[in-house]
C-alpha cells in the first residue's frame, strides 16, 4: 500500500447489536446469538437482529414515508451507514463515496412479490424499483446527500471486502478522498434457507442436534456441513492518509480467483486463499500477523480448506485463528465487513477473541496485525491486512 488508508468508523446492525460497545460486549460473552426461527411448518436456527434494534429502524420509516416499502436489506444498511457517518464525523451533503454491496439483495420483497404475481397474475407497481441490487447504494446516498460515487455490487460472499477494494483503489488513485464501503444482508427467508439445504450444507433443524452451537465453524474435526444464515449490515469509513480519529490502517490488500472443481466449492487447500493471503501480506513477514479472522462458513469442506491455505502461508507458526460464524451466523454479502469490525475491535482493545472449536496454542499477548478473509460462490476470495495505529 503506497498510500496509507485508515478506517476512521466502522459501524454495524447484527446479532451483535448496533455499537462497538454492544458488539465487544457480545464476543466477550461465550454463548451463541443463534436462535430458533418458526418458518411455516418448521423451525430453523438463524441469526437474527435483536428486538430492541426494531424501534431504530422502525423510526426510518416513520421520517420517512417512502422507507416503508424498502427491503429490510435496505432499511439495515441506512442504520449502519447513518451510524458509521457519526462516528467518523463526516457531514451529511458532503463530498464522499458509497459503495455498498449485498449478496442476495431484496430477498424478503423479492419472495414476497414473487408470490403475489403467482397468486394474481400481475405485479406490484414497486416490484422492479425495490428488488434491484442497487438498491442499497442508492438509497444510502439519497438518505446521507453524498456528494461523491455511488457504486454497488455482487460477489457472493466477498461483496463487501469488495467493497472496501473499492474504496481503496478510488481513494489511491485521488478522485476520491473519502468512501464509506460495506455489505448488507436481510437473507432469513424460507426461500433462501431451502436454497442452502437444498446444497446440504445448513445446520440440523432444532430439535434434532446440539443445541447449545448449532453452528461449529472452525471445528476442523466435525462431521457435518453446520452453516447458518444470519443478518446484519456493516459499514466503513475510509480516508486518504492518518487521523486523530483513525481506528485502524489498511496495510495490504489481496484477490484472487481460482478455476472451480464445482460450483459452490473452493479447492482441497484454497488456491485462492493463498493467492490473496500473499498478496495482501506482500513483504510483511508472516510471523508479524499476530490472527487472522476466518470466513470459515461452517461447511466441513470449506472450513478445512481454509485452514490448508493458512497452513501453506504462514508455515508451523500459525498465527492465532478465529471466525464470528458460530456466534452471529452467515450473513452472505455482509460478512467479511463484520469480521473486519472484529478485527478492528481486537486491535483497539488488545484483546484475541477466540472460537469455543478451535484451541490456539499461545493467544497473542498482543493484537498489532490481523488478516481477514472472506470468499464466495465462484471462488473469489478477499484478504486483508489490518494494522494498529
Amino acid at each position: 500500500m503506497k498510500t496509507p488508508i485508515s478506517i476512521t468508523a466502522i459501524a454495524s446492525v447484527s446479532p451483535l447489536g448496533a455499537s462497538l460497545s454492544e458488539a465487544w460486549d457480545s464476543y466477550k460473552d461465550p454463548s451463541s446469538f443463534l436462535s430458533p426461527r418458526d418458518f411455516e411448518s418448521h423451525k430453523e436456527w438463524v441469526g437474527s437482529l435483536p428486538a430492541r434494534l426494531q424501534k431504530p429502524l422502525s423510526a426510518l420509516a416513520e421520517e420517512q414515508p417512502m422507507y416503508r416499502d424498502l427491503d429490510d436489506s435496505v432499511t439495515y444498511a441506512l442504520l449502519a451507514a447513518r451510524l458509521a457517518l457519526e462516528m467518523a464525523g463526516w457531514k451529511k451533503g458532503a463530498n464522499f463515496g458509497i459503495n455498498i454491496g449485498s449478496s442476495r439483495g431484496a430477498t424478503g420483497l423479492f419472495e414476497k412479490y414473487h408470490g403475489e404475481y403467482l397468486k394474481e397474475q400481475r405485479c406490484s407497481v414497486l416490484s422492479s424499483p425495490t428488488t434491484t441490487l442497487g438498491n442499497i447504494s442508492s438509497w444510502v446516498a439519497h438518505d446521507l446527500q453524498a456528494q461523491g460515487p455511488d457504486i454497488s455490487h455482487s460477489i457472493t460472499c466477498s461483496t463487501a471486502l469488495h467493497a472496501l477494494l473499492n474504496g481503496i483503489a478510488w481513494i489511491s488513485s485521488g478522485m476520491a478522498q473519502k468512501f464509506i464501503v460495506g455489505g448488507s444482508e436481510a437473507p432469513l427467508t424460507p426461500f433462501t434457507i431451502a436454497q442452502m439445504r437444498a446444497l446440504k450444507i445448513y445446520a440440523d433443524a432444532p430439535g434434532t442436534g446440539v443445541s447449545d452451537f448449532p453452528c461449529r465453524a472452525l471445528d476442523l474435526t466435525k462431521a457435518r456441513n453446520c452453516m447458518v444464515l444470519g443478518e446484519g449490515a456493516s459499514m466503513a469509513c475510509l480516508q486518504a492518509g492518518l487521523t486523530d480519529s483513525s481506528l485502524a490502517v489498511v496495510e495490504g490488500i489481496g484477490y484472487a480467483t481460482e478455476p472451480l472443481e464445482h460450483n459452490v466449492s473452493l479447492s482441497s487447500e484454497a488456491l485462492c486463499f493463498q493467492r490473496s493471503m500473499r498478496m495482501a501480506l506482500g513483504e510483511v513477514d508472516p510471523g508479524t500477523i499476530d490472527a487472522v479472522v476466518l470466513h470459515a462458513p461452517g461447511t466441513v469442506k470449506g472450513d478445512l480448506a481454509e485452514y490448508r491455505a493458512i497452513e501453506r502461508v504462514f508455515g508451523p507458526r500459525l498465527p492465532a485463528l478465529t471466525t464470528n460464524k458460530w456466534k452471529i451466523g452467515h450473513t452472505f454479502g455482509a460478512s467479511g465487513m463484520l469480521s473486519v469490525e472484529m478485527a478492528v475491535l481486537m486491535l483497539l482493545r488488545q484483546e484475541f477473541i477466540g472460537s469455543p472449536f478451535y484451541g490456539n496454542d499461545a493467544p497473542p499477548d498482543a493484537v498489532n496485525r490481523v488478516m481477514v478473509n472472506a470468499v464466495g460462490f465462484g471462488g473469489n476470495a478477499v484478504s486483508i491486512l489490518l494494522k494498529r495505529c
